[in-house]
């Protein structure tokens, strides 16, 4: 009997740069491409093509997505360029005119079709399979779900809507087939993205879907409901604070979302704020977080700020601290001032030189470090509900975080005598000690 010889699929690269929602961009593209037969290659030698999906928010980001393509040619040849950066083409070529294709955010199609002309697949009924779940590039435990494309704010300093467009929001039974999916694969804890959460809806607001048997708005809060129905822990990024925000905190207080918040702020002095062209009442902020915490106690806010705004005073950023240390947040990420290439924050006056942004980073973060160091000084000896990262069978210790805690962005809790646990495995833990990120403790429970 002849035994059929099946061709070798090409097989494709991909670096992903960026935040997490060009995370999901490249997962939906390598699905769309396993499915059309393609193998997946870790490493520039063994890829037929390689994809480069690259982040354009900042100057220092695009600088280093134009060193990723630049690498992928130098060790590969075959690079294909998809994302943020992919609408600053002329600027690409003119660098490496070698670039098979150019393409900007969430274009997959072009991403795919260029694929397909650079690398074909040879026709074949047994590569042609689609998976049975998604390709990811995050671990088994933990995803990042996308709600919507877009953003229908026009902040001074953020180039985004040029970019990605207007709001456009995804049908909620979509959403939510596809959380089952995920959890189904194994998915414990959903992180959910988009470029403003809170606005999830209001484009597709008059649209509610049957969801098993009941209908679901189009809304942040009947979302969250739904998805903590689905997954053990739902985590709700980029939240901006409007009124509607205090409806989710209930369901935080109930167990059936995380109690966290991320929230960008990005500053607090009402001058700042306005330069920025974003909501300048920084009281009713502080009134909403108090509220939040009396609905929720253990309700963790993370935020980021930018310092060095072009007019940013001393006493601005001192303004900045002070409101810090009364709103007490939990997590916080900061960013020196970048002008960004078509932001209309580049012709604002008074720019901020570099040696005062340097000073006033370092101070912002020796403030908010030692705010986090004392709220996690507070946990040393209550009992936290742990996600396992990681675990060392060998030496019987663990990484997992925490509810206050995302994957990569947040601190940490190292466990010891916890080599019997699994990645995924969600378990009460005794904390025990803690620094000014992370915490340290032991399991004291079993695992779910």
């Amino acid at each position: 009997m002849t035994e059929t010889v099946l061709p070798s699929p090409p097989r494709v690269g991909m670096v992903s740069l960026g935040c997490p929602k060009n995370l999901v961009d490249s997962e939906r593209i390598l699905t769309k491409l396993r499915a059309d037969g393609y193998a997946m290659s870790p490493d520039y030698a063994g890829a037929d093509v390689v994809l480069v999906n690259t982040c354009g928010f900042l100057d220092s980001a695009k600088e280093e997505s134009l060193e990723a393509i630049g690498e992928a040619i130098a060790e590969n040849g075959r690079v294909i360029v998809t994302g943020c950066m992919g609408d600053e083409a002329a600027a690409i070529r003119a660098r490496f005119p070698q670039v098979l294709a150019i393409s900007g955010a969430h274009q997959y199609e072009s991403v795919v079709g260029a694929v397909h002309e650079a690398a074909p697949v040879p026709p074949s009924p047994f590569l042609d399979l689609v998976p049975e779940r998604d390709l990811k590039l995050t671990p088994r435990h933990y995803s990042y779900l996308k709600i919507s494309e877009g953003c229908n704010h026009r902040c001074s300093f953020c180039i985004i809507p040029s970019i990605r467009g207007d709001l456009v929001s995804r049908r909620p039974d979509a959403i939510l087939r596809e959380a089952e999916k995920l959890v189904a694969a194994g998915t414990r804890e959903l992180l959910v993205i988009s470029q403003d959460t809170s606005a999830y809806g209001i484009d597709i607001r008059n649209e509610p879907r049957l969801w098993q048997g009941r209908e679901v708005r189009p809304h942040m809060t009947d979302l969250a409901r739904e998805l903590g129905r689905i997954a053990p822990w739902v985590r709700l990024h980029y939240v901006y604070p409007y009124p509607h925000v205090d409806q989710v905190v209930p369901l935080m207080a109930e167990g059936l979302v995380l109690p966290y918040l991320d929230i960008p702020f990005q500053h607090a002095a009402p001058n700042v704020l306005r330069a920025m062209k974003r909501p300048a009442n920084e009281a009713k902020v502080l009134e909403r977080l108090r509220g939040w915490r009396a609905i929720c106690p253990d309700i963790a806010i993370r935020s980021s700020f930018v310092v060095g705004f072009p007019g940013e005073t001393e006493a601005d950023f001192e303004y900045l601290l002070d409101w810090l240390d009364e709103a007490q947040l939990d997590r916080v990420g900061a960013f020196r001032f970048e002008p960004v290439a078509g932001a209309p924050a580049n012709a604002l006056p008074d720019p901020v030189p570099e040696e005062i942004k340097e000073e006033r980073y370092a101070r912002l973060m020796e403030r908010t470090a030692a705010i986090s160091a004392a709220k996690l000084q507070a946990k040393i000896g209550r009992t936290l509900e742990v996600i396992i990262d990681a675990v060392d069978a060998e030496s019987g210790g663990a990484t997992g975080r925490s509810q206050a805690d995302a994957p990569e962005i947040d601190g940490e809790v190292q466990l010891r005598d916890a080599g019997h646990l699994s990645v995924g495995d969600i378990v009460a833990v005794e904390v025990e000690d803690a620094d000014e990120h992370d915490l340290y403790g032991v399991p004291v429970g079993s695992a779910r």
